[in-house]
Order: structure tokens, then sequence, then C-alpha cells
């Protein structure tokens, strides 16, 4: 994950046919990609939109491995 989409966690996603979906924004805080996500369904009443949060891959590792 790059640094900007770090910086920008909330996601808007919209869904399309055959398990396929395409992000169409990000947002550095939900109310953002709730507003986003508002005009988005007034503009495409059929389309099917979602919002994410977005950690991308975390890599924690064994948390047994870090026991003191």
């Amino acid at each position: 994950m790059m640094y900007s989409e770090r910086l920008h966690p909330w996601v808007v996603i919209r869904l399309l046919p055959k398990m396929q979906r395409t992000v169409v924004a990000r947002f550095r805080n939900r109310s953002d990609a709730e507003g986003h996500l508002w005009a988005l369904k007034r503009l495409m009443p059929d389309g099917q939109f979602v919002i994410v949060f977005d950690v991308g891959n975390l890599d924690l590792g064994n948390p047994m491995d870090q026991e003191s």
C-alpha cells in the first residue's frame, strides 16, 4: 500500500456484476466518504456503492515471537 493510500484509508467502492469492484475515491475521514457516497447515489441511483476502511496488508508476524 502506497503512502498516499495510507493517508486516505476511507474508500468508496462501486460494486459491479460478477463480483467485480472498482475504487471510486479515497478520503481521509469517513464523513467526506459518506458525502461523496450520497452524491454518487443521487447521480447514479441504480449503482451499488459501499464505504470501506482499507488498512492494507498488515504484517503482524507471529504474535508468539513478540513476547518479552
